[in-house]
């Protein structure tokens, strides 16, 4: 097996730039794709697939880990130009079918040119499916929400493919529901067969890298759910936010809608909040005047 990891730039606005990593699985007689970067990046992917002695016709599959745009770009395309079929979950796959959908619930700058077009989801998958390949090796299914409402990673061989679901220490907080995340976290530290990991913001992971990491995404949530708590019943959202990122001397993050979500999700513990009316109010009014320094990583 062979595993090639695809950088992909991107700007969210013009003043920002950010990355994702795709990943290319040459199990020897096919060729996967782990997630699909964001749309403009198919030129990067097919020189990549053609570096390593395939052609784009020959990509078999597309497994999506979760519908955020940075992750379903090139999706429509691969699957248009060249038959990949497309793998998702049943959670994800409304936003990925539909983009106008996923841009009226999470209207992030610059979403439609990062999403690409609406790409229809030929298999859906869940939490311990078993995905038989072409050449009968075998893709194995792992529910790993919290980042998003039904992200799941996928596992070939001793290698985990991971997307977004482990918080990281020096980036944006992005969570929809605290007590699935904290799940999740449990879940990757105990599948102790796997000794790689993959995920879409860095390099492979050891085991005990990846182990070192999922300890600083628990410290990391536990400091947002103990902030709100602090907080509980005080302020409704807006005022939430604002107290959280001064007692974490965070100001900066004020104005990024997407980090009331985390916020929201942290007050909400357990709850799918997406459709809060107060949060939608957050959404609405900060999207069209969103700071863009609220945008950059601090690594």
């Amino acid at each position: 097996m062979i595993i090639k990891q695809i950088k992909i730039d991107f700007f969210v606005t013009p003043q920002i730039k950010r990355y994702v990593f795709v990943y290319l699985i040459d199990t020897g007689k096919t060729l996967l794709m782990i997630d699909s970067g964001v749309a403009g990046s198919e030129n990067i992917i097919e020189n990549a697939i053609k570096s390593i002695g395939y052609q784009p016709s020959d990509l078999e599959a597309i497994f999506l880990t979760h519908a955020h745009p940075d992750h379903i770009g090139t999706a429509c395309y691969f699957r248009e130009k060249y038959g990949a079929k497309v793998f998702a979950s049943k959670g994800e796959r409304a936003w990925i079918e539909d983009i106008n959908l996923q841009y009226s619930k999470r209207p992030i700058p610059n979403f439609f040119e990062l999403a690409g077009k609406s790409t229809p989801v030929d298999y859906v998958v869940k939490d311990g499916d078993k995905v038989f390949l072409s050449d009968r090796s075998v893709i194995e299914v792992v529910g790993t929400s919290g980042h998003s409402v039904d992200e799941v990673s996928f596992r070939y061989g001793d290698a985990l493919f991971i997307g977004d679901s482990v918080p990281v220490k020096g980036d944006i907080p992005i969570l929809v529901d605290l007590e699935k995340s904290i799940k999740t976290l449990e879940i990757i530290a105990g599948m102790t067969e796997v000794t790689r990991f993959y995920p879409a913001w860095d390099q492979e992971y050891s085991r005990e890298m990846m182990d070192e990491k999922i300890s600083e995404a628990k410290r990391l949530i536990d400091i947002l759910r103990t902030t709100v708590k602090k907080a509980d019943n005080k302020y409704d959202l807006p005022e939430l936010v604002e107290f959280v990122c001064e007692e974490l001397k965070m100001p900066i993050l004020k104005s990024n809608p997407l980090f009331a979500k985390t916020i929201e999700a942290c007050r909400k513990e357990g709850e799918e909040c997406f459709a809060s009316k107060e949060y939608q109010e957050i959404m609405n009014k900060r999207i069209s005047s969103v700071d863009a320094r609220a945008l950059i990583v601090e690594n």
